[in-house]
């Protein structure tokens, strides 16, 4: 028996990157899931969002370990197509019993040099994006009396500052609030909220020419390789960055009974980054 067996998970950018790790290691340990992506790049975002194929990619991956998916093509910014696919998900799933709101973006400037549209954008998805997932997704786990599992996508970065990703790391930070405050409304029901913050992770967001440009502003050209000479610093542990499924284990073991008595943390899975904070660089995506 899987360690979610017989759950129903919603799970917020689950058409690649993290969000698709979580859903398929949620459906490898026997959970149903509800994958929503906006599949569209967004505006002041310096690479190129998911596709609608993407989302099919992991409709299809998660049909492999024999589970049930819902898909819906949804901005995490816009609360009724939230609620509607909250509501086709518990419609044709029967519930939801874990929460993943994992959606988020990227983006760089130094705080001060900031143009309005690039600030709001980024609080717009990665904060406000995330009280619209649990303020559409929660209710009915509440309202089932079933208990369950919230796990919110922070960051390293939600719990330090650095340079040139100060609306980054505010939202970051402002998501570890939710988390706190919900944890203390939802214990009664038995529904525990926690945060997983990553060090740099191996998707999209980071594998791209505009952060490998960041990461490396030495190099007229950098790549991959180049980025990873030069993030290989940021981590105690010597590694430039993790995998995304290691924080798929993370959120795995947090939507278990595992961790039935865990609500209010946040959890690092950042290879040591938090402990090396006066090494730390002036750029840290999750």
């Amino acid at each position: 028996m899987g360690r979610v067996e017989g759950k129903v998970a919603l799970i917020t950018g689950a058409a690649r990157g993290q969000g698709r790790s979580h859903a398929l290691r949620l459906a490898e340990e026997g959970a149903d899931i509800v994958a929503v992506d906006i599949c569209s790049s967004v505006e002041t975002v310096p690479y190129d969002g998911a596709t609608a194929d993407d989302l099919a990619r992991t409709a299809k991956l998660v049909e492999e370990f024999d589970r049930r998916i819902v898909t819906r093509q949804v901005d995490v910014r816009d609360l009724g197509g939230l609620e509607a696919a909250v509501r086709d998900g518990v419609s044709e799933l029967g519930g939801i019993d874990i929460v993943v709101a994992n959606a988020g973006i990227a983006s760089f400037g130094a705080l001060l040099e900031l143009d309005e549209q690039t600030w709001q954008t980024m609080i717009d998805v990665n904060l406000t994006g995330v009280w619209k997932t649990l303020r559409a997704a929660v209710p009915p786990m509440v309202e089932a009396r079933r208990g369950g599992s919230v796990i919110i996508t922070s960051s390293a970065a939600g719990l330090m500052g650095f340079g040139n990703l100060g609306h980054y790391v505010a939202a970051k930070h402002g998501v570890v609030g939710l988390m706190r405050t919900l944890a203390q409304e939802l214990a009664p029901y038995m529904i525990r909220v926690n945060s997983v913050h990553p060090t740099t992770v191996n998707t999209p967001m980071v594998m791209n020419d505009a952060f490998y440009r960041l990461g490396r502003p030495d190099l007229e050209n950098p790549d991959r390789d180049a980025m990873a000479e030069a993030f290989i610093g940021i981590n105690m542990l010597p590694v430039p960055w993790v995998e995304a499924v290691d924080i798929s284990n993370a959120v795995l073991w947090l939507a278990s009974d595992e961790a039935r008595y865990v609500t209010g943390i946040t959890l690092p899975v950042d290879a040591g980054a938090l402990e090396k904070v006066g090494g730390a660089p002036s750029v840290l995506p999750e």
